[in-house]
């Protein structure tokens, strides 16, 4: 008889032994060390003006947070899958409070995003929490997945999500807080979640959408009510679906004047950036300006007058491809986003043909993410959408962001081995 302490040692020790370095996935480990190097050459090309500290300096201080960043996925690698299973839920708790603990502290230009750990720099704590979120996220599910044909048992799922999603809407940080939650439907989805209910949840958001618009609301009303007549819910479901998202779409107006003026700005900018091109349009203008001006091969590595004489806002982050496009070209911007379409197929390829649900799932997840982040990024800095700061994976610089992106590739890398018997 082994003690429970003693089993856990042995069970660890198991599947360390079955588990070898050959067993990785090298292309997912080359894709990312491709993203990276052309990360670190266009930061290498912002930073030759830059002055002063490691930390003042894109460049140097992306090679800074690599260190930490290689050893947590390195670290990671090594978790035995059923110790990430076993303690989701624990590390889902973990991370709703350290998305409290920022309001806890000062503010940082009005927000509470950031935590202070007594180094030169901040931890952004929403970056890890998305992460945590997502494992938990995991768990449940592969632990119900016969119960998900009904439509309360996504209700939970959706709570377990809007938790942490809500207290980062309230730091503000908005981009992060629509990263956390998109890969709700796509994980409830995998699991078997009937795709009319999963309709269901994402009605509200068109109906707010279209109601600023005569026609487009009309048009919407249509595929709703068509979409629950060939659905064939129970009559009072029906008429309650059909009149909620209608009344929903009238307090559109509501929601509208509870954004702040800057939120308000960017929309209204988007939609026609000529409105204010010195101020709230000034970003998008400056992007499109540097990726039209560069080409199909770009003005050269260093090259870039939109970069360099600083006309580019925010270009070492969130305005990073737009420096790739002035410098290196219409190409390389093809090269970086057909690495990413490779990269996050082979996630969904892994998710695909893995021997346990919550691997499975979790990589779904991750596979999320890391597409919203491109997704978002790609088509911000080329007007498509308004301007909202995600930063670009393993390319751009940040402290927390390249952290918690290496940390996601240690959990992805680590799940997508399948251990033989």
């Amino acid at each position: 008889q082994y003690t429970k302490k003693t089993r856990f040692c042995f069970k660890m020790i198991f599947e360390l032994k079955k588990f070898e370095i050959k067993d990785l996935p090298t292309n997912i480990i080359w894709a990312v060390s491709i993203l990276t190097v052309i990360g670190l050459l266009v930061l290498k090309s912002i930073s030759q003006h830059h002055i002063g500290t490691i930390l003042g300096n894109p460049f140097s201080k992306q090679i800074l947070f690599m260190v930490p960043a290689i050893i947590s996925t390195i670290i990671i690698i090594f978790i035995p899958k059923y110790i990430i299973h076993k303690y989701a839920y624990l590390i889902y708790v973990f991370g709703i409070i350290i998305v409290l603990l920022p309001f806890l502290g000062k503010s940082h230009a009005g927000t509470y995003r950031w935590l202070d750990i007594g180094l030169p720099f901040a931890l952004q704590p929403s970056e890890f929490a998305k992460i945590f979120t997502t494992i938990a996220l995991a768990r449940y599910l592969s632990d119900h997945n016969l119960k998900m044909k009904l439509v309360t048992s996504t209700i939970f799922p959706i709570i377990m999500v809007l938790i942490p999603t809500v207290i980062v809407l309230k730091q503000p940080d908005l981009g992060t807080a629509i990263v956390m939650i998109v890969p709700v439907l796509p994980m409830l989805y995998w699991a078997g979640a009937r795709p009319f209910y999963l309709f269901l949840f994402l009605a509200p958001l068109f109906s707010m959408l279209t109601a600023f618009h005569t026609i487009a609301f009309t048009i919407w009303a249509i595929i709703l009510g068509l979409t629950i007549f060939i659905a064939r819910p129970k009559l009072l479901l029906s008429l309650l679906l059909f009149f909620g998202n209608i009344f929903i779409g009238l307090l559109s107006p509501i929601l509208w004047n509870s954004l702040s003026a800057y939120q308000q700005n960017r929309v209204l900018t988007f939609i026609n950036p000529d409105k204010d091109p010195l101020g709230a349009a000034y970003q998008i203008i400056q992007s499109k300006t540097a990726i039209g001006s560069g080409g199909l091969f770009g003005k050269g590595w260093g090259a870039g007058t939109q970069t360099h004489l600083n006309f580019l806002p925010v270009q070492e982050s969130d305005f990073i491809l737009s420096v790739i496009g002035e410098e290196l070209g219409f190409i390389t911007i093809s090269i970086v986003l057909l690495v990413f379409g490779y990269f996050i197929s082979q996630i969904m390829k892994k998710s695909y043909l893995s021997n346990d649900r919550f691997s499975s799932l979790a990589l779904v997840g991750f596979a999320t993410i890391l597409l919203s982040h491109v997704f978002v990024n790609t088509a911000m800095t080329v007007g498509l959408i308004p301007v909202k700061g995600l930063p670009l994976p393993f390319i751009s610089a940040g402290g927390s962001f390249l952290i918690s992106s290496y940390f996601m590739l240690g959990l992805i890398l680590n799940l997508s081995i399948n251990y033989s018997d």
